[in-house]
């Protein structure tokens, strides 16, 4: 793949649309044929962001969620 450069509004505005999508990592191909984003690296993201990109959960749900992801975490350890 062929890097090429953007100005920097662009990339901006490139950044608040995938902000708003919960996409926040620093480096994503976009395949417009396929109509996806692939993260670099996704292993980056926290608990929170990967559960809060599956959908809107309740404060509560997420704590339950972030803390049985910890205890299987634990168990493969």
């Amino acid at each position: 793949m062929l890097p090429q450069k953007i100005d920097s509004h662009t990339a901006k505005e490139l950044r608040k649309i995938l902000r708003k999508l919960n996409i926040t990592h620093p480096r994503v191909t976009i395949d417009f044929n396929h109509d996806t984003v692939e993260l670099e690296e996704a292993n980056e993201y926290s608990v929170e962001d990967l559960l809060q990109s599956a959908g809107a959960l309740s404060s509560e749900r997420l704590k339950e969620l972030k803390d049985e992801i910890g205890r299987l975490r634990e168990d493969w350890d």
